[in-house]
């Protein structure tokens, strides 16, 4: 599916999901709407179903629940902003895009993560925003969190967080993209495309403990007109957030991707993969003086949510997922 060019006037374009829809963005609040609802300077997740109403969406609930059968995992979904809230429905409206919202077998929301721990001090399931940055070569920006992170410590994924109010999906996403790597990129230079919706929770299995957080992370993917090296000279990471980066080949990524479906893996040792990929990755790690060039086993990349004892470096299941949206793109071929 192609990408929307992003237009000579900032990174508004709209997703070409299907049906097309015009924009991504907030609908002007009428006369008479209700005080955007948001969590602090988050903004909630609300749900609605047979195109009337909404609700916030309740911590530790499945969102994906709502929209699908109790024996799956995936539906298919309309999503936009609007009067300050990330609108999920069954039905199309007015600035929606209409994408794939899923969530991994092994959710504590499913497996009744709801009925367990305090859920007072949690006002609601929250938006967040994550970029699949490629450049021009295809290979993919990832980033390790900082092993002093509350949630997710030492795990892969794409630069990402919250969204905060009045923003819309583009955004945000290059806000983050900027703050956790230190990457502007400007008007005309990317194109991009909504991958889809994963429904997130930390610790991400019950056992493990209950939930403490709950979101749902929308996925862009960011095509740059730019080079690798044009991109890597800029990159200037928070160390407080990111501990490493790396940009990953084709066929690793692929192979990432395809560890996605299924169920909670073992997660011990350094994972298997075909003898095709390299042995090791090369990747960047965060130092005082700038960057310092290291090696991890590609079998790191490739573990699987461990169902019991501490989580392991890897990469996360919700990027595994926007991989595997991102390779099912047929317009991304003819690369470099």
């Amino acid at each position: 599916m192609p990408f929307s060019a992003t237009p000579p006037g900032g990174a508004t374009a709209g997703p070409v999901e299907a049906p097309p829809p015009d924009s991504v963005r907030p609908r002007p609040p009428r006369a008479e709407a209700p005080p955007p609802v948001m969590a602090g300077a988050r903004v909630l997740v609300h749900v609605r179903r047979g195109g009337a109403g909404g609700a916030a969406a309740a911590f530790g609930q499945s969102v994906t629940g709502v929209f699908c059968p109790a024996h799956t995992d995936v539906a298919l979904v309309s999503c936009g902003l609007e009067r300050g809230h990330f609108l999920i429905s069954d039905v199309p409206f007015p600035g929606s895009a209409v994408t794939v919202l899923k969530r991994p077998p092994f959710c504590p929301a499913k497996l009744g993560g709801a009925t367990l721990g305090d859920r007072r001090g949690h006002p609601g399931v929250v938006a967040a925003v994550a970029v699949l940055l490629e450049a021009t070569c295809g290979h993919v920006l990832l980033t390790r969190r900082a092993a002093t992170l509350r949630h997710f410590p030492n795990i892969w994924v794409p630069p990402g967080g919250h969204l905060e109010p009045g923003e819309e999906l583009v955004a945000a996403g290059l806000r983050e993209l900027a703050e956790e790597t230190g990457l502007r990129l400007e008007p005309g230079t990317f194109s991009w495309r909504l991958l889809g919706l994963w429904e997130s929770l930390f610790p991400p299995t019950l056992s493990w403990g209950p939930p403490r957080c709950h979101h749902i992370v929308t996925y862009l993917g960011l095509r740059s007109a730019k080079p690798r090296q044009h991109l890597q000279a800029r990159l200037c990471p928070s160390p407080c957030e990111v501990s490493a980066v790396a940009w990953l080949e084709p066929p690793v990524l692929e192979a990432i991707a395809a560890t996605e479906e299924g169920a909670e893996g073992s997660g011990s040792g350094s994972g298997s993969f075909p003898r095709e990929l390299p042995a090791t990755v090369g990747i960047m790690e965060t130092s005082p003086d700038g960057f310092q060039n290291s090696q991890i086993p590609t079998g790191i990349l490739l573990r699987r949510a461990p169902a019991h004892g501490p989580d392991l470096e890897r990469v996360s299941t919700g990027t595994k997922f926007a991989l595997r949206r991102w390779w099912g793109d047929p317009g991304r071929g003819g690369r470099e």
